[in-house]
């Protein structure tokens, strides 16, 4: 109690030197305002004073309208002008350090055009809110409730909520995955799951391979843990084998960062022979492998090409990150790792130091969402609306834009690059007429993509997506032209 310890002297009256300590204390800002204080009774007995010592204090700053009484509610301090300043200024930015300087200069969110609502923006690949099934997850919420009562709402364990973390090992199975002496953690989101990998097992300076152009967000991390990207450039097929060996051979590389399912952001898919090829290259040079499983649920122009990781059967080479935040609820943030059992027992360590653990809450509701059945249903909606807006807007890109090249087979976006057009121009031309993408070098290691843009569907109607490729296709017919 903040005077419980106070000491008074026989110079002056009680009463005064409790409404002095009262002032002061809330002059230093340490009661805040409207906040109530103890009836006279418990602060008498707190002071070991009378009573009626308290009282005359209470009534006299109540007076001078340092405190107001409400009958029935008691004592509280008045709202006043405060003087709040401090003359104690620090220079914060002379504290943060190497890998807060690189997160900001990354950041995307900060530096990119920021979305407003009058404009046609093709920049997001989340999924459309209004294809969440809302009754589904209200029931869900219930069912985890009832089911786990007050255990769900309080310390999980570090690894997961084990309902869901043996449904993913089982769905995984289903993938061709072979779980043989792995094991699984549940993850807030793909990002903490590669976070948890390089936290883990990368030191600065270390070499990781990765496709060019490639997940903007991996580029981030990997940078701001001091890795040496390699980056080996992509064909329409998916990585080039040729390069991908070549840059192998050199030696010295940790790890391989691959999407081989509906690539971020190029949309490519690659085929299952080629799959064989690449797993088969990175065994060659005993260089382990880190597949994102992107959006491989989203498989809607063939029958569903196994994971990497399927190739990889009893072996431990292959570290397989995953979520489902691009087609069901990427507020939900759950993601996962699919890894060696004694590498899974690191980063359950290294996710303890981090965040104890994934909210429990959200993984109990995802459970049961996935187990009501509309899991599939949905999954088939959702593709059946993204193949549309992905045709639709396939159609209109070829129409209004005609690019060099068009590359992806569906999903939640389209890549295209434009010969002689830097996407970068490009963007400024088409923001002044209300539209606006990702340019290509935000996916890139070097400038080998700066003719290229990604183009997000998911939260466009199909009349947004065809008005906004107009204009597009409009800017760079003015940019061919040298129009200003």
């Amino acid at each position: 109690m903040f005077l419980s310890n106070k000491n008074f002297n026989d110079n002056e009256p009680i009463y005064i030197q409790i409404e002095n300590y009262i002032k002061g204390i809330i002059d230093k800002n340490l009661l805040a305002q409207n906040s109530k204080l103890p009836a006279t009774r418990e602060m008498a007995k707190l002071l070991g004073v009378s009573r009626n010592s308290v009282i005359t204090a209470y009534e006299n700053l109540e007076a001078e309208g340092v405190l107001y009484t409400i009958k029935g509610k008691g004592t509280f301090i008045s709202s006043r002008n405060i003087d709040s300043s401090v003359k104690w200024h620090v220079s914060w930015k002379d504290y943060i350090n190497d890998y807060a300087v690189k997160a900001s200069e990354l950041d995307i969110v900060k530096s990119e055009i920021p979305w407003s609502k009058d404009l046609i923006s093709f920049k997001s690949i989340s999924p459309e809110g209004e294809l969440f099934n809302i009754e589904e997850i209200k029931r869900a919420f219930l069912n985890t409730i009832s089911k786990e009562n007050h255990k769900i709402l309080n310390y999980g364990y570090a690894k997961g909520y084990k309902p869901l973390m043996e449904y993913i090992l089982e769905y995984t199975k289903n993938k061709g995955i072979d779980v043989t002496n792995k094991d699984i953690i549940v993850t807030n989101g793909f990002t903490e799951g590669l976070d948890i990998l390089l936290t883990s097992c990368i030191k600065k300076g270390d070499k990781i391979i990765c496709e060019n152009p490639t997940h903007n967000t991996a580029i981030k991390m990997m940078r701001v843990h001091g890795v040496d990207i390699v980056p080996v450039k992509v064909n329409e097929d998916g990585i080039d084998i040729v390069e991908l060996e070549e840059e192998l051979k050199k030696g010295g590389v940790k790890f391989g960062y691959l999407i081989p399912s509906y690539h971020n952001p190029t949309g490519i898919v690659i085929s299952a022979e080629k799959r064989y090829c690449v797993y088969e290259t990175f065994k060659k040079y005993n260089v382990p492998i880190i597949e994102d499983g992107f959006n491989e649920e989203l498989m809607h122009n063939s029958s569903h090409i196994s994971p990497i990781a399927a190739l990889d059967k009893d072996a431990n080479a292959v570290i397989y990150i995953s979520s489902f935040s691009k087609i069901l609820f990427p507020g939900v943030r759950i993601g996962w790792i699919i890894a060696d059992k004694g590498l899974i027992n690191t980063f359950e360590s290294v996710k303890r130091c981090k965040n104890i653990h994934t909210s429990f809450l959200d993984q109990g509701i995802l459970y049961e969402y996935l187990c009501s059945g509309t899991f599939k249903k949905d999954i088939k909606k959702i593709r059946r609306i993204y193949r549309e807006k992905y045709n639709f807007a396939l159609r209109c890109v070829k129409e209004y834009i005609k690019p060099s090249f068009i590359w992806g087979e569906g999903s939640l976006h389209i890549y295209i690059g434009i010969e002689n057009i830097n996407s970068r121009e490009l963007l400024a031309k088409c923001y002044e007429k209300g539209v606006i993408f990702m340019p290509g070098d935000v996916f890139s290691v070097d400038s080998s993509c700066d003719n290229t843009l990604r183009l997000g569907l998911s939260r466009l109607s199909l009349d947004e997506i065809e008005k906004g490729i107009k204009v597009i296709g409009k800017c760079v017919e003015e940019l061919k032209n040298g129009d200003t």
